[in-house]
């Protein structure tokens, strides 16, 4: 154990919990591994607790790159084209940089106070390397109620002090955090709560950082085959986002007869896409995930999209349901009975709220069936998923509520016993905070009411396992907006920013718990001590929060019209959209579109909630009636209905191409090409992620953002085309139309 000692004293380890896992490391090569194939292929069954993990250098890169991302991220996210650097890209760049920092730190060891620390204690490791990307990966995304803070200066005429957004954007953000400390023991540490995506990512930092091993004088390296895949995706990249979109959206059926209406609607990229070919991986996988998904849930995903896409939809829309034919048979966009656009700002007064008179003489809004009906599978959805987990997960559950740990833990479970656990009390102290800040920011900010706060942080406590366990295993995670808008639209009707900040506890709480979550899980598969991982997410949420409402203010302070046509680039789509659902769900109300005020056209699909909460019911008594019928286990229909929850924006091509990779992925190669499936499939989806984001940033930064175009040609049409086919991008403008060509 000479060796040994001599790291456990460089390291100041404990030398009763070193030699435990010391000991345990050399048993574990031989049989003990993860119940769960896929994480057996992609995670390792050994730790080492002498690798550096609270170092300065992951401090000092990790908080460099949350402050970049929240950034750049945010101001991107206000302009027309928005560009995001996601986790892959960081992981990259922060590589070199780390092993930069090794070589030139000092290697001398302070003593601060009895503290023992080095800003160089040795090579640049995984651990620290997967806390940095776990800092930015708690920020990827920006911060949710900035919105509210924008809709209230440019829509509403009622801005608030810098102070109570802040407060607005902290609590929303952080408060999921306090939840994820909760319910960890259900979501983290149970082996088959897999959490997919967390594999993916696993499978990048292990292969930055594998070194040579036996089996690469024969099989190609995980590095190589990475740098090859995402150099090779960087290149190709450039013809579907910049030189040849066309490629992109091939609807080769509508080519057939592009002026056909009914053919159009049917093939094209912007109708329901029957036999579009997308040579897109960022379209075709950015709804499905097909490398990530377990097959048994995309076949879920299939039956789903199958039902609602190419057979509710156009028996719908063909038979002219609620007067159907007078809009696109896909799209968001709201219309009057006649087919115009709805001019939303024709029923609201001064302040915002709705002017009933107004509304009266204007006109009830309307939508396309398409929109209608996934609405109402929404709802299914969520109802679908509370009676599904507490049929085929709630004895697991209450199991795990009166025990901590489960007695039969897997590998590494048990490896991270080294490591001490974060007190329960931090997480609820933690709680306690950042809840008495919420009721403080809507109580006198006004916002909203304080017992609206209340239920809707009830909502996101009440869902957040069912979701999380859905999420865990599927890859596929029910969105709470709608059910969050649905409610206070009903309670508080009239009030949009209160409709909004309702929306905003309710379900991004929800979302945020979740995230923290999956973080957590890839900690504990990267064996990442947890104190430090706690203190690495709350730190970088909280400076992630204070730069993304600092960027946004700054912006719509400083730049001419922003958030109108006049301003671009900086026309804020996604923000406008989030404006769009205020008044939907806020000022007009739920009961005036689907409720039975004022005449509302799609009542009907609130049979979705009943709907959704009987057939679990139904195939869960088959499938205890009939245990021999083996599909009946895998009728998931939480993922089968929420299967079209992101139908729009989302369009069904994405769905259909993305079915089709999983097919080949995660049934083909999986079933018939097991050896290499095992090895490289995580690692194929992670590398094909990278190169397009570091080739969209590169296109973008280089040529777009100088205003560079390509040239126009087939490939490039222009969209200012007279033409309405030509103008299209694939050719077949007519699928965007109405049934009548307008």
């Amino acid at each position: 154990m000479e060796k040994e000692e001599v790291l456990a004293e460089k390291y100041d380890i404990d030398d009763e919990r070193f030699e435990h896992n010391v000991g345990h490391h050399a048993t574990l090569e031989e049989e003990d591994d993860s119940p769960i194939e896929e994480v057996r292929v992609t995670i390792s069954n050994l730790d080492d607790p002498t690798l550096p993990y609270n170092t300065f250098r992951m401090w000092f890169l990790g908080l460099l790159w949350t402050c970049i991302i929240s950034f750049v991220n945010q101001f991107f996210y206000l302009r027309q084209t928005i560009v995001t650097i996601g986790y892959s890209v960081v992981a990259l760049l922060s590589l070199p940089m780390g092993h930069f920092l090794a070589r030139v730190l000092p290697t001398h060891r302070f003593n601060l106070f009895g503290w023992r620390f080095s800003l160089n204690p040795g090579p640049f490791s995984i651990k620290e390397h997967v806390l940095i990307g776990t800092m930015v990966a708690c920020n990827s995304g920006t911060a949710y109620a900035v919105d509210i803070v924008i809709l209230q200066k440019l829509w509403y005429n009622s801005e608030k002090p810098f102070v109570a957004g802040m407060f607005l954007v902290l609590t929303t953000q952080i408060t999921g955090f306090a939840i994820a400390g909760a319910i960890r023991r259900f979501l983290v540490r149970p082996a088959h709560m897999i959490w997919p995506q967390t594999l993916v990512t696993a499978s990048l930092f292990r292969s930055l950082h594998a070194i040579h091993n036996q089996d690469d004088h024969t099989r190609m390296s995980r590095v190589k085959y990475f740098l090859l895949v995402s150099g090779g995706m960087f290149v190709y990249y450039w013809f579907p986002n910049f030189i040849f979109p066309t490629i992109g959206v091939i609807s080769w059926i509508c080519w057939i007869s592009p002026n056909n209406v009914v053919l159009a609607q049917l093939t094209g990229s912007n109708g329901l896409g029957i036999g579009t070919i997308a040579l897109d991986w960022s379209a075709a996988s950015y709804y499905v995930a097909p490398l990530v998904t377990p097959w048994f849930a995309q076949v879920n995903i299939l039956v789903g999209f199958v039902l609602v896409a190419y057979i509710m939809v156009p028996w719908a829309y063909y038979t002219n349901l609620w007067g159907s034919k007078n809009f696109p048979i896909v799209t968001a966009v709201l219309y009057k009975d006649d087919g115009t656009p709805y001019n939303k700002s024709a029923v609201l007064d001064s302040s915002g709220l709705l002017d009933e008179a107004a509304y009266q003489a204007y006109g009830p809004l309307r939508m396309a069936s398409f929109f209608a009906l996934t609405y109402g599978v929404g709802f299914a959805g969520l109802t679908a998923t509370v009676v599904h987990v507490i049929l085929y997960n709630g004895r697991e559950i209450i199991a795990r509520w009166k025990s901590a740990r489960a007695e039969n833990e897997d590998i590494h479970s048990r490896l991270m016993r080294v490591y001490p656990e974060v007190p329960d009390w931090w997480y609820g102290l933690l709680f306690v905070i950042t809840v008495a800040l919420s009721f403080v920011t809507c109580v006198v900010w006004d916002y909203m009411p304080w017992w609206a706060l209340l239920l809707a942080l009830v909502i996101a406590l009440f869902f957040v396992l069912p979701v999380g366990i859905i999420q865990a295993v599927t890859n596929q995670q029910p969105g709470l907006n709608v059910v969050t808008e649905y409610v206070i639209g009903y309670m508080l009707p009239g009030h949009a920013i209160a409709n909004v900040t309702f929306k905003t506890y309710g379900y991004i709480v929800n979302v945020q718990a979740l995230n923290f979550v999956s973080d957590l899980k890839l900690g504990h598969y990267m064996k990442i001590p947890p104190q430090v991982m706690f203190m690495a997410q709350l730190i970088s949420a909280i400076i992630s929060c204070i730069i993304n409402l600092g960027t946004a203010t700054w912006l719509i302070n400083t730049r001419p019209n922003v958030c109108t046509d006049d301003g671009y680039p900086f026309t804020c789509r996604s923000t406008r959209t989030f404006y769009s659902a205020s008044i939907i769900w806020g000022a007009i109300g739920p009961a005036r579109v689907f409720g039975h005020k004022d005449g509302a056209l799609y009542a009907p699909v609130q049979w979705g909630f009943l709907v959704g909460a009987i057939l679990p019911l139904i195939f869960w008594f088959a499938s205890k009636k009939f245990p021999n019928v083996h599909w009946l286990k895998y009728a998931h229909w939480p993922v089968l209905l929420s299967a079209t929850s992101n139908m729009p924006p989302g369009l069904p091509y994405m769905y259909s191409n993305g079915l089709l990779l999983g097919f080949i992925f995660a049934f083909f190669l999986r079933r018939y090409r097991y050896n290499w499936w095992s090895r490289y499939n995580y690692l194929t989806s992670a590398a094909l992620d990278t190169g397009v984001a570091i080739s969209g940033l590169v296109t973008y930064f280089a040529i777009q953002s100088w205003e560079g175009a390509m040239p126009i040609w087939w490939g490039n049409p222009d969209p200012n085309d007279p033409d309405i086919n030509a103008s299209a991008m694939d050719h077949c403008g007519y699928g965007g139309t109405n049934f009548y060509g307008q």
